[in-house]
């Protein structure tokens, strides 16, 4: 019902968008005799801003057509290589031949798209061979698909790095350092032939017990049937999954604005300040911001359930009581994997320590194929997307993949 009330009022208010479009020309087109009306500035940064408040966000587009390598431009095309129900894999593919190592960057399923991590992908694309997982919006998954839990999760992750082959390096951003560590930890135990030469987690909960953020104390405030019961809803009938039980993007953005309400509210009015002011370029940067911030997508309830009650309410993995499908994950197994976790200082969504605890678990990885990095007054996006990422973040990346091709 809520879902079906949500898109109601999304139909209610797309006069008000289209009124608020024309409004922004009228008084802002160069051939407008409303532009030069005394208060035009305000009237068309108001229209502009409450058009951006009542439009829906689609999936933004990569945007990646070239990279630079060794000083030369290079054209990237986007090809999928794999078109499973609920995820594609991405190749970002160079217009060159190079032997740079191979990359799989396991995307989070967390409520954005894949395209959050567009930066990420743009500093890895000179010196490296991108591959990315591109989850599917759950309400475009035909119900004759089926349910999809954690475990398949984890069997997608296994099922990518077999398509990938041996010497491969595996980067997780935030939620899939879990099912990435499972994955690889099963794979190691059942002695599969395909073993990754790295694997660098960045931002996750592997231990969500270490210096709780909201993220964690909302899980463990609730039991798993109050987030049945108040977050599960079912897809409407306008979409080709529907009737799909879904955690709605709607309410997970909901959920990421309540987290920082007054930060939200500030960068909107400095926009609106900004268009008023004429300052272009930061207001284009405030549109490149939360033209991907504000788009979002629905997860399989399945999903979204067991993430809550193995990662954050049971800890099932550094406790050791992890299975998937009734194989025990033994972290131990791993031996022939480097294992490089990166945490950001300020980090307020995965907490301090959250990802180093790979390593108490991980202890087949000999200690000289191990690091961890704190990036220094860096936050959660900033340890994967930004100036820091590119210039702190990624070169050590890049050196830890190095050393260990």
């Amino acid at each position: 019902m809520l879902y079906s009330l949500h898109e109601w009022q999304h139909a209610m208010l797309a006069p008000v968008n289209a009124l608020a479009k024309t409004h922004r020309e009228l008084f802002s087109h160069p051939f407008s005799p409303l532009t030069y009306h005394p208060f035009s500035n305000n009237i068309a940064a108001g229209a502009d801003l409450l058009q951006r408040l009542t439009t829906r966000y689609d999936k933004p587009e990569w945007g990646i057509e070239h990279t630079f390598i060794d000083g030369e431009e290079v054209a990237v095309a986007i090809r999928v290589a794999l078109d499973l129900p609920f995820c594609k894999l991405l190749h970002f593919e160079r217009a060159v031949q190079r032997d740079d190592p191979r990359v799989l960057v396991v995307a989070p399923l967390s409520g954005h798209f894949a395209t959050l991590l567009r930066d990420t992908v743009r500093g890895l694309l000179p010196d490296h061979d991108v591959w990315i997982t591109d989850w599917m919006d759950a309400r475009m998954v035909p119900v004759t698909a089926g349910e999809w839990h954690l475990a398949d999760y984890v069997d997608y992750v296994r099922a990518f790095i077999r398509h990938l082959g041996n010497d491969l390096h595996v980067m997780s951003v935030c939620q899939p350092t879990v099912p990435v560590l499972a994955a690889i930890a099963l794979m190691a135990a059942d002695d599969e032939p395909v073993k990754p030469r790295t694997m660098i987690m960045m931002g996750g909960p592997i231990d969500a017990r270490r210096s709780p953020t909201a993220v964690n104390n909302l899980a463990t405030k609730h039991p798993i049937s109050w987030f049945e019961r108040n977050l599960i809803h079912r897809v409407p009938g306008k979409y080709p999954g529907f009737m799909r039980r879904v955690y709605p993007g709607f309410l997970q953005h909901l959920g990421f604005v309540a987290m920082n309400p007054d930060r939200h509210a500030d960068a909107h009015w400095d926009y609106y300040l900004h268009l008023v002011a004429g300052d272009g370029d930061s207001a284009q940067a405030h549109r490149r911001f939360y033209d991907e911030y504000n788009a979002v997508l629905d997860m399989p309830a399945e999903y979204y359930l067991d993430t809550i009650r193995t990662v954050f309410q049971e800890f099932a993995l550094p406790e050791g009581r992890m299975q998937v499908r009734g194989e025990p994950v033994r972290p131990q197994a791993i031996t022939r994997t480097a294992l490089l976790t990166i945490e950001g200082e300020l980090d307020d969504i995965s907490g301090s320590g959250q990802t180093e605890a790979a390593h108490a678990i991980c202890t087949g990885i000999a200690a000289r194929h191990r690091e961890h990095f704190t990036a220094p007054r860096v936050g959660h996006y900033g340890i994967f997307s930004g100036r820091k990422w590119r210039e702190v973040v990624c070169p050590r990346v890049r050196d830890f993949i190095r050393r260990h091709a």
